[in-house]
């Protein structure tokens, strides 16, 4: 995990995706265009949330988010996902 020079505003999180399942339980390769969008990654930078919204998650935290949460953004050619700390489902 890189350290990002990001801060997130209000309650917003950075999320790094994990990898998407490149083969399946029974070992069967899948290719690019069937891969499923992730939906766990690690929090690598969190907002200091609002009067309203106390932020929970913590950097380094693994997390579970809805398939289509959050905006897609490219820094320093990694991907990451911004959103709100209400997109994220679950810690895992």
């Amino acid at each position: 995990m890189a350290k990002v020079n990001i801060k997130p505003l209000a309650d917003r999180v950075l999320i790094e995706p994990m990898a998407a399942e490149t083969k399946t339980a029974s070992g069967i390769y899948i290719p690019d265009t069937a891969k499923e969008k992730p939906q766990q990654g690690k929090v690598v930078a969190v907002g200091p949330g609002t009067k309203d919204e106390k932020i929970t998650v913590k950097v380094g935290d693994k997390v579970l988010y809805g398939k289509y949460a959050g905006t897609e953004l490219k820094l320093e050619g990694v991907d990451y996902l911004m959103m709100r700390e209400s997109d994220v489902l679950a810690i895992i």
